[in-house]
């Protein structure tokens, strides 16, 4: 371990009391060796020479494992806490960005507005209605705080804040906006906004719609503030105990969570890679993780940009203690624990660990069984190891559900933030949805085109032509369509029935949309929309108009120009559910291994799915309380999904600004995440040793030893005197015996090599799983030496006659495989003998050859 590896370690080790409990375990234990390693030099050394190595070994092993193991601990947890701030750092620059790509659409749509251009071109001077056009804009797009026109010259000819009247700009952005062709996004001070310490602005020159000049400029000025503080709101820390920030390519703060604990315009330290080292800012050091954005359709946000969380290490692992295991059946405990190898190796080392003593102590005990003289001595010493090794076991029990409720807190969570963000995304993208239809519903050639008596081959030329430029701006519309009071579509872009994106529209034949009409419960719900600021919404059903795919579809009531209190007809606006609820799932999984995303609706149908064997419009399987989940509520579980052990986390949507809290519309949908910790395992698990405790009882003269351990949950007893030693069960070599299904392999002894035999498999009928509690127990009968394959060894007691009963079985003349009980802890503990004899005699059957 290098120095500096070694000063982190001291550097966080105060902060985690956990990884302090198990150090001192293991320094206990440690000790705990070296003085049994020289009381059995001491006292018997002939008789203890053969486990002296063992002990020996045992003891370096410790001290290595102390040093590796609090290391591996301060570095899981310390990639715990990095990875939790890691995912909202991240996340925040996402959602940041994916607002933003819209805002790039907006200017470059609205710049091209006819109305507003022929405005600016001086065409007429109806600035009155100007203004009623920019705040109806400004009613449907709530993301903005000031929408501004100008001419070339910067004169601002209206604008729609009346509280912050601006006559003219001399900003440079005016400059560099007439000479481009594509908008302008600028942050920063500007006299367009005075008396804002910034402003994030998207500018576009508009045209002349006759001659094509360059008359002006539109300038959208985005709310901001309002925006990033509900950001930190929805995905900030609820305990405080981190900032989330958003930082500019300077690393200086744009938005705090908390300004008044890191102020905006503050320069702080980055962490771009992920290093696990502490920062310092403030005289305070930090846990740190930063991320630049991703892009989003090939926008890659204000330049630098980057998300960013900080959390002080004082309390980066001083969360309230998970609960995970308190309600959890202990069989799916103890099977998504048996993965611990894969989720968490640094507790999968404190498990084999404790594994490592209780053999070691066991192997002792087994050969001191029946002894006398020194080497009850060396019994002496054994017993002194097995009761300190049963207390060191307790602390390591303890250390090891204390760090296994921390990764699983820390997965509950995670998963918990993740469905939250997803169920986040969608509201957004489709709030943009809500306002794009009402908007375009607007549109003045639009509204022409529905009042005339007929449509012309040329009006529906050129109305279709305003329906293609739209939807190549917008592309998360597979098909924009405007109909009459009938509902018959009279124009729209893909003017076929066919569904290019779709991978299979049903047909063969393109059938015309032009001339059909939409269903007559959707017209009636549009011609019933009261206001300009009304919209209907299709339910999530297959429609012809997406290739007989499910999908939303939006739509506003279209009206007349000079009355708009009649409406003359409607748009709809198809949306590509398909392409854009994956991009959002995907994106916000942000390819995390084993994990699947799901949309589901309140009954559990799936909208949409990263899983290939769960398609849309299937039921996904879900506990019904979390269906009726409260909106904006959020709750995990660690579940069994497909056979494997899963932690659950879900959302329920909320809205975002007025869509689905003000505006009358209601479309619950539910985010629900899974992440796969590994198949479920066909048995019952680990078992509590301590649960099992024997009570001590003074024997009779001429007590009886036995070597117990377990078949799955139950107790099991062999003579001691006929057990040599254990050896952990991923020692066997796998290899088949021909007919005789329970023997599983071979062991290499110092001597020999001897079958294994599934002793799980004779008594229960099914094969046995190896995991890191299998032991395998060296038995001799006569002559012969086999290997049993046992699920955890439990202890070698000594019980009086009076306590061994015959069962029922014992009256046969085979007299069975168990043909006794030992009655322990005054009867409420049966522990099943095996005869040896009539084991051996099951397994050497004649094709078997044990030698």
């Amino acid at each position: 371990m290098s120095a500096s590896s070694a000063l982190q370690i001291d550097t966080f080790l105060p902060y985690m009391r956990d990884v302090t409990r198990c150090e001192q375990s293991l320094r206990e234990l440690s000790l705990m060796w070296r003085m049994i390693e020289s009381s059995a030099k001491m006292n018997c050394p002939v008789e203890a020479g053969t486990i002296i190595p063992t002990m020996a070994a045992t003891r370096a092993g410790f001290d290595r494992l102390e040093l590796e193991l609090v290391s591996s601990l301060v570095h899981e947890k310390a990639a715990n806490a990095l990875t939790e701030i890691g995912t909202k750092a991240q996340y925040v620059i996402d959602i940041v960005v994916r607002n933003l790509y819209e805002r790039t659409a907006d200017v470059g749509f609205l710049a091209t507005d006819r109305e507003l251009c022929s405005f600016v071109a001086g065409i007429h001077d109806r600035q009155q209605d100007i203004r009623e056009r920019l705040l109806a804009y400004r009613r449907k797009y709530t993301v903005y705080d000031e929408i501004m026109l100008l001419d070339t010259h910067g004169n601002v000819l209206v604008q729609i804040d009346e509280h912050m009247q601006v006559e003219g700009s001399v900003d440079p952005l005016l400059t560099e906006t007439l000479a481009s062709e594509n908008y302008v996004e600028t942050f920063r001070a500007t006299d367009l906004r005075p008396g804002r310490q910034r402003a994030l602005i998207y500018s576009r020159r508009m045209l002349h719609p006759e001659t094509g000049a360059v008359v002006g400029i539109l300038c959208l000025c985005f709310d901001f503030e309002r925006e990033m503080a509900g950001i930190f709101t929805s995905h900030g820390d609820p305990k405080k105990r981190s900032n989330m920030l958003l930082l500019d390519r300077d690393n200086r703060v744009i938005a705090s969570a908390d300004p008044l604990w890191i102020p905006v315009d503050a320069a702080v330290p980055v962490n771009q890679d992920g290093s696990s080292g502490l920062l310092m800012f403030g005289g305070r050091e930090y846990l740190v993780r930063t991320f630049h954005a991703e892009g989003y359709q090939g926008y890659m946000g204000p330049l630098g940009w980057q998300g960013q969380v900080m959390i002080p290490v004082e309390v980066a692992f001083s969360a309230n203690v998970s609960s995970a295991l308190a309600g959890l059946d202990s069989n799916i405990a103890d099977g998504l624990l048996s993965h611990a190898r894969t989720f968490c190796p640094p507790l999968y080392e404190i498990m084999s660990a404790a594994e490592t003593i209780r053999r070691v102590v066991w192997n002792g005990q087994v050969m001191a069984a029946g002894q006398c003289g020194d080497l009850l001595k060396l019994k002496t010493i054994l017993d002194q190891i097995s009761e300190t090794g049963n207390r060191s076991n307790e602390l390591f029990s303890k250390s090891i559900r204390d760090l296994y409720e921390t990764v699983l807190g820390s997965s509950l969570l995670n998963a918990e933030f993740t469905s939250h963000l997803l169920v986040d995304l969608l509201d957004r993208n489709l709030y943009e949805r809500a306002d794009d239809c009402r908007w375009w519903a607007l549109t003045p050639e639009l509204r022409a085109a529905l009042a005339a008596p007929e449509q012309s081959r040329q009006s529906v030329e050129q109305t279709t032509g305003i329906l293609s430029y739209i939807n190549q701006l917008y592309t998360v519309y597979t098909r924009i369509f405007i109909y009459d009071l009938s509902g018959r579509i009279i124009a729209c872009t893909n003017p076929e029935r066919g569904d290019n994106n779709a991978p299979d529209s049903g047909s063969d034949v393109a059938i015309p949309i032009i001339g059909a009409n939409i269903d007559p419960e959707t017209l009636s719900s549009v011609l019933a929309l009261s206001t300009e600021q009304d919209y209907h919404v299709t339910s999530f059903l297959p429609t012809t108009l997406y290739g007989d795919r499910p999908t939303y579809i939006y739509h506003a009531a279209i009206r007349h120009q000079d009355d708009p209190s009649s409406v003359i007809g409607g748009i709809g606006i198809v949306f590509d559910a398909a392409a854009e609820f994956l991009a959002m799932l995907r994106g916000g999984l942000n390819k995390k291994q084993g994990m699947t995303g799901f949309f589901i609706d309140r009954a559990g149908h799936i909208i949409s799915s990263t899983d290939p064997s769960r398609p849309v419009g299937s039921q996904l399987e879900i506990e019904p309380s979390l269906l009726a989940l409260d909106n904006g509520k959020s709750a995990s579980r660690i579940v069994l999904h497909d056979n494997h052990y899963a932690i659950m986390g879900c959302s329920a949507s909320s809205g975002y600004r007025e869509f689905k809290v003000s505006d009358g519309y209601k479309e619950d949908v539910i985010a629900v995440v899974f992440e796969s910790f590994g198949q479920v395992r066909e048995y019952n698990g680990t078992r509590n040793v301590q649960s099992f405790a024997l009570e001590a009882k003074s024997p009779e003269t001429n007590g009886r030893e036995f070597a117990t351990f377990f078949i799955d949950q139950e107790l099991f007893a062999l003579p001691a005197e006929c057990v040599i030693e254990a050896f952990t069960g991923t020692e066997i070599t796998p290899l088949s015996l021909g007919s005789r299904s329970e023997c599983i392999g071979m062991l290499s002894l110092s001597q020999e090599v001897i079958w294994v035999f599934d002793l799980g498999h004779l008594i229960r009928g099914t094969p046995s799983v190896i995991d890191s509690s299998s032991q395998v127990l060296i038995a001799r009968h006569g002559n012969k030496t086999i290997g049993l394959l046992v699920s955890e060894l439990h202890g070698v007691p000594e019980f009086n006659e009076s306590q061994i009963v015959p069962t029922p079985l014992a009256s046969l003349v085979d007299g069975g495989l168990v043909p006794q009980v030992i009655k322990a802890n005054e009867g409420r503990l049966l522990i099943q003998v095996i005869d040896v004899a009539n084991l051996f005699c099951m397994l050497m059957k004649p094709e078997v050859h044990i030698e």
